[in-house]
């Protein structure tokens, strides 16, 4: 089995889930907590890269983080050399095609937080910030990691959007998946069998993990 794509593809799940935790976390509790003028349409934006094909996602990602793009004339001017087709345009790929998930499911777990336990923390002396951070992070923590479990799984196998912007530079940017896909029209089946079950184990994985924490919110029968 082909080792190097598997880990790049490992480290780049890690980054982007991180990435897509950072934004989405806040993003979701805003959702959850807040009432203000475009809230929803917010949350419909933010729920588009659920529904394009990747290759129109990763099309978007090109034009912002490109030689034209403000993002990567911007990166190219301080570090003299292109932002697409390196590892860091493929963890921007996984993490936008991730952070839907985190903040769909981190805002349900942040809306299942009692209001009460949060306002009584208020009413002892507790900053917005610290009740945030005490009381209402830890009873959506069990609903949080799901959703970063399932953002894992999603960029583990991110493919449409990480040849757009990252290509499939082999010894470079060439991921598991499209070790897979490389595998497989060459014919080595064999590679791409052993690659198939190891991304297959970590996606059931995560989800498994995310079952049973959604289960630690569901009512006994």
């Amino acid at each position: 089995m082909p080792v190097a794509p598997f880990l790049l593809s490992l480290e780049i799940a890690l980054a982007a889930t991180a990435l897509a935790g950072v934004v989405g976390v806040p993003v979701a509790a805003l959702l959850a907590r807040r009432r203000f003028l475009g809230r929803e349409a917010l949350d419909a934006l933010l729920s588009v890269p659920l529904v394009l094909p990747p290759t129109v996602l990763g099309y978007f990602l090109l034009v912002v983080i490109g030689r034209r793009g403000v993002i990567g004339r911007a990166y190219e001017a301080v570090t003299g050399a292109p932002l697409v087709f390196t590892v860091k345009a493929a963890v921007l790929a996984a993490a936008a095609s991730s952070l839907p998930l985190v903040v769909k499911f981190g805002r349900a777990a942040f809306a299942g937080v009692d209001r009460d336990v949060v306002l009584a923390a208020r009413t002892l002396g507790a900053s917005p910030l610290r009740a945030f951070r005490t009381v209402e992070l830890p009873l959506a923590a069990r609903g949080l990691v799901a959703a970063l479990a399932l953002a894992f799984a999603r960029a583990l196998g991110e493919f449409g959007a990480t040849l757009m912007v990252a290509g499939d530079l082999p010894g470079v940017t060439q991921t598991a998946s499209m070790a897979i896909y490389d595998a497989a029209i060459a014919g080595r089946e064999h590679d791409a069998n052993a690659l198939v079950l190891v991304l297959a184990s970590l996606s059931f994985g995560a989800l498994y993990v995310t079952n049973r924490l959604a289960l630690g919110h569901a009512p006994r029968e």
